[in-house]
Parts: C-alpha cells; structure tokens; sequence
C-alpha cells in the first residue's frame, strides 16, 4: 500500500512529537485532528527548541515541517477521510479509544491502516469491535517522541503480516528503529523489560539493601553506561550459556517475583508521595531540580543521538 497521508488523532504531548517525526518525510501529508482546538504548532516549536539550539535543526527547517502539517477539529474532515494511516493517541482509556476508532471505521477507507499509540493497552482488546480488524496494530512511540528511536510495532490478535510491514516500513522512512512483537502481551518489549528491573530496584529499596539514589547510581554508572551498545541477550552470548547458566541458577531464585505492586509504593501513595508531581517520592524533588531533570534527559537523548 502506497502511504502519503498520515492522520494523527490527538493533539497533545505524544500526538503533536509523532507528528513532527512524520512531517521529516516530504512524501507525506500529515494531519492532527483534535476534539478540542489546540496550538500544536507552537507545541512543536517549544518541544523542538533544544534541538535548535544544539544545531541538530534550525529554525527554518522546523518551519518547513510545520508546513506539512495541517490541524482539524472537524472528524469529517478530508484530512481524515483521505488517510492512508491512522495512529491514534487519544487518552489511555479503553472505551475512549474503542469510540474514537469506531467513528474514525465510519469515516476511512476499508484499507486504511489504524494504530494506536498506547503504551500499555492490548491492541487486540482496543480493535474488538472494529470490522477490519486485520488492518490494526499497536504502534508504541517511546516519550520524549521525537527523539526516542524506537517505536515497538504490535500485532493484535488478528493483523495481518501484511500491515505489519507496511507500518514498520513507514516508520523507517522517518528515522525511527521499529521493532516488531509478534504477540500481544502486556508491556509488549521494552516495557516487560524496564518493569523488571523497577520491580528489581524498588525491592532493593523495599528491602534495605540500599538507598534510593545508590539504586538509581548502580545503573547508571555500571551496565546502565553500555547498554545503549550492548543489549542484554548479545550480552549473554558474550560471557557466554554457560556462565549466564550458572548466574541464574545461583541468583534468580534470590529475585523479587512478587505479582503484586511493593507494599512500599502503596505506602508512598497513602502519605501523598507522588514524585515529581508532589515533590517526594523515593527522593524529595525541589521544583529547581524536577526542570533540570527533564531538561538533562533531552539534553543527554541528543548528545547521544546526534553528537551535539
């Protein structure tokens, strides 16, 4: 399938990133439609200014993807009726999702391809009622959108390999690494795999063995540095099966397995500890240090990304 317009369905913080990746492209025509009337063109401009500034990008070349944008609020509009593709990023909310497809089947084509952008929610549920179901995959945008690589394409229970390729071929022709998950399980890849080592490192803590800021410095000067190069499983072949053997079958039964979120979190909630939002979780956050957080995660993404 021949794909030159791209409908983004949701104009907020994720929708407005993927459709600037999108809009790197000049073959495509990108549309955002939003229920509610929303700037996404100065959203992008203010979530592109570190790129500028850091000479990845400059200003007019900003300007000139914005031009392949085009916002809607009207859902019968040709932006949405001509799409080739759909990725929706509407809120994390099952019947939302479910509604905001059904109307968008009503509207596109019988070939358009749909994608959701959820992070967490089982393509295969959110598609259920859908008529064409095997036009639909999960396409999961990792946050900050514009600059996190991957984007983990997810079969449902019924995608065609077909639809498959295609999203993930469309993705590559905007500079994303896309990464196929032949099976709809919750957390799809990356997420099974951060939760892991969550669940790992809150236990750490749960269980006095260290601190929180020890935890979050025993990755981050350790395997945290290579990992970026050096992905678990090449890993393993590395030291080699039967070391990795050896290590597991000494250490795994020491790992936390517990099904249940830590006790610890559920305290943390009761006291009102939220994080970032209220200014303690694990650690106490000043307002000062939560901006520079945020603000050194982008500025590390595009050191290592660009060499900027």
């Amino acid at each position: 399938m021949d794909i030159k317009h791209i409908l983004i369905c949701g104009g907020g913080m994720m929708g407005k990133n993927i459709a600037f990746v999108f809009a790197s492209n000049p073959d495509y025509r990108i549309g955002v439609y939003d229920l509610y009337q929303t700037d996404v063109y100065a959203g992008i401009r203010t979530n592109t200014r570190q790129l500028v500034d850091h000479g990845v990008m400059t200003d007019d070349d900003v300007e000139e993807r914005l031009s392949r944008i085009a916002f809607t609020t009207d859902l019968d509009s040709e932006l949405v009726s001509k799409a080739d593709l759909v990725i929706e990023a509407v809120f994390e909310d099952m019947d939302i999702k479910r509604d905001t497809f059904a109307k968008l089947e009503a509207r596109c084509r019988p070939d358009t391809i749909f994608c959701t952008n959820s992070s967490v929610m089982s393509p295969s549920e959110i598609s259920r009622d859908l008529k064409h179901r095997e036009r639909f995959v999960g396409t999961h945008f990792w946050n900050p959108g514009h600059l996190i690589p991957l984007v983990e394409v997810v079969k449902s229970d019924a995608s065609s390999d077909e639809v498959a390729q295609t999203v993930m071929d469309v993705l590559a022709s905007v500079g994303k690494e896309p990464v196929l998950c032949k099976k709809d399980v919750p957390g799809f890849i990356a997420n099974r795999m951060q939760h892991a080592l969550w669940r790992e490192a809150i236990s750490i803590v749960e269980r006095g063995i260290a601190d929180a800021e020890t935890v979050d410095k025993a990755v981050k000067y350790a395997f945290g540095l290579r990992l970026p190069q050096l992905g678990p499983i090449t890993n393993s072949d590395m030291v080699g099966t039967q070391l990795t053997y050896n290590i597991h079958d000494y250490i795994l039964k020491d790992l936390e397995d517990s099904h249940e979120p830590s006790p610890l979190l559920k305290q943390m909630l009761d006291e009102g500890k939220l994080g970032f939002k209220s200014g303690e979780g694990f650690m106490k956050w000043t307002p000062e240090q939560i901006a520079k957080e945020n603000a050194d995660l982008n500025e590390y993404l595009i050191r290592m990304l660009y060499g900027k």
